[in-house]
């Protein structure tokens, strides 16, 4: 047992104790909190100091350091230590008199320490293990497969009738690993090898609404680099799964241009793309445009659906981000305009399809850039009334982008909310933050929400559940639904929804068809 009994030659005013999951606060320059722990216990926690730097040591009995932790860090950090004889107390130590939030998180005794063999969530796999395990071969289940389709999709054993089921993916055949991108995780999966045969195999459980699309890579080359380079090695394979019956799209020159796509049967329908993709009514115009302010040039692609006037006064303006990403058989937002606005779903409506003129480009400008706003408003709404006759009002406007394109789409709108009085965010990167952002502000565009006025914006968000952060790093899905909660605080309107769904484009094309009938919807 690791006690903590203070010496009183320690000298150090004494914390409350710590326990799991109960946070402590201090406002003292430095503070000792006791531990009572075992031996081999497993412990997490977090010190979050605002922007004071601190400093996290392990201490024994009489006060003496036994163990760094963190060192001179501000904001929000996480921890962990394995507890050992002489572990007795945790002191934080402020380099300014301020205030902290202390919390042990997580705490996990040697004898769990190990991992909980369950069994198989997957009742084929389970009973192909058994037969596996007597010598037996698995021809007869790769045959059932190819008939079936992959991933295999199950109810739960334990939960007959929920809304949640086991799916599982599958590969034949490799020598050494599969990977998995694009599944229910933000991660690159690893799959199993089951046994010595020829399956390799992963479950998860998903909401029985789950869209996806995802790819899969047998045998990643592994060699002797940096971690992002051994990372990457992952594009070297990655192609559509060969048992999935759904490959996307079905013309692609091969399969390492493909994606294989899961849609559930509950899940959401997608407006406006009900009937699958067809030939545009309309007329698309592409152009360059040319902007002095970022000092580049883009294409710009125009869409008109058939008999929409792009200068009435009711007619909206969709100014897209990563416009290309749109206008193929992925995401075929043309056919989409066609159908909602020719049924009256939707008012007439004008898209704008923006570019990027490179990836770099991409990457300095989408992030919350003061000056690609000001392009947008200054430079590109004019360019399209006098070449296009395009009115901008601003309550019929709306900017509208996924991942860095929906942190765009804010920000450029709380920028210009005389200009642009609608954004539609679909899974955006409201994790960033500037390089100079203070530590205890991560989540930039929240903080800016909160600290301004409110302004005639409307907002459509969304994020996939499949989008969370990891190893206590703030996600798309964590900092959504934090930024909708902000904006609600400061009273602005705001649309909110959250799919079974990863960062994929597959659901974006539903997510912004939602987006515009949320905001514009008849």
């Amino acid at each position: 047992m690791v006690m903590m009994v203070l010496n009183a030659c320690a000298g150090m005013p004494n914390g409350s104790p710590l326990v799991l999951d109960v946070p402590v606060s201090g406002t003292e320059r430095s503070a000792v909190h006791p531990l009572d722990l075992d031996d081999g216990d497993y412990v997490e926690g977090v010190l979050d100091s605002g922007t004071d730097a601190a400093e996290l040591r392990l201490i024994d009995r009489d006060g003496r350091p036994v163990r760094l932790l963190l060192n001179g860090t501000a904001g929000r950090e996480v921890f962990r230590f394995v507890a050992e004889p002489g572990m007795t107390a945790l002191r934080v130590t402020l380099r300014e008199a301020g205030g902290y939030r202390l919390t042990l998180t997580r705490r996990i005794a040697v004898a769990n320490q190990r991992p909980v063999l369950q069994g198989h969530l997957s009742p084929t796999i389970a009973a192909l293990a058994e037969t596996v395990k007597r010598g037996g071969g698995t021809e007869a289940f790769w045959q059932d497969i190819a008939r079936r389709g992959t991933p295999l999709v199950e109810p739960l054993k334990d939960a007959p009738g929920s809304d949640r089921v086991a799916m599982t993916f599958l590969a034949r055949g490799a020598r050494h690993n599969v990977r998995l991108l694009g599944g229910p995780t933000s991660n690159h999966e690893n799959l199993e090898r089951l046994g010595r045969s020829d399956v390799w195999f992963k479950s998860f459980i998903v909401p029985a609404s789950t869209r996806l699309s995802y790819q899969i890579a047998p045998d990643v080359p592994d060699f002797p680099g940096t971690c992002r380079e051994c990372r990457m090695a992952i594009l070297a394979q990655l192609q559509a799964d060969p048992l999935n019956h759904r490959p996307w799209p079905s013309d692609a020159p091969d399969r390492y241009n493909q994606v294989s796509k899961v849609e559930l049967s509950g899940a959401p329908l997608q407006p406006g793309l009900e009937g699958g993709w067809a030939e545009p009514a309309g007329r698309l115009i592409a152009e360059r445009f040319t902007s002095g302010i970022l000092g580049n040039t883009r294409e710009v692609t125009i869409y008109a659906p058939p008999g929409v006037d792009p200068t009435g006064k009711n007619t909206i303006l969709l100014l897209l981000f990563d416009g290309p990403d749109y206008l193929d058989r992925h995401a075929p937002v043309p056919t989409m305009l066609d159908r909602l606005t020719g049924d009256g779903r939707l008012p007439p409506t004008v898209a704008v399809f923006i570019a990027n003129p490179g990836t770099e480009a991409r990457e300095r400008e989408l992030p919350a850039n003061p000056a690609f706003a000001a392009m947008l408003a200054d430079e590109l709404l004019p360019w399209l009334s006098e070449r296009m006759g395009i009115r901008a009002w601003p309550d019929r406007t709306v900017l509208a982008g996924s991942s860095y394109g929906g942190l765009a789409a804010v920000s450029a709108a709380l920028a210009y909310p005389d200009r642009f009085g609608n954004a539609l965010s679909m899974s955006g990167s409201f994790w960033w933050h500037p390089a100079d952002a203070p530590p205890d502000r991560p989540e930039h565009m929240a903080g800016l929400v909160a600290s301004r006025d409110r302004c005639p914006v409307r907002f459509f968000l969304s994020a996939g559940l499949f989008e969370s952060g990891s190893d206590g790093e703030i996600g798309i899905l964590e900092s959504s639904r934090h930024l909708r909660d902000v904006l609600e605080a400061k009273g602005y309107e705001v649309t909110y929804r959250d799919y079974a769904a990863g960062h994929d484009r597959f659901a974006w094309r539903g997510a912004l068809g939602d987006g515009l009938l949320a905001l514009f919807g008849r």
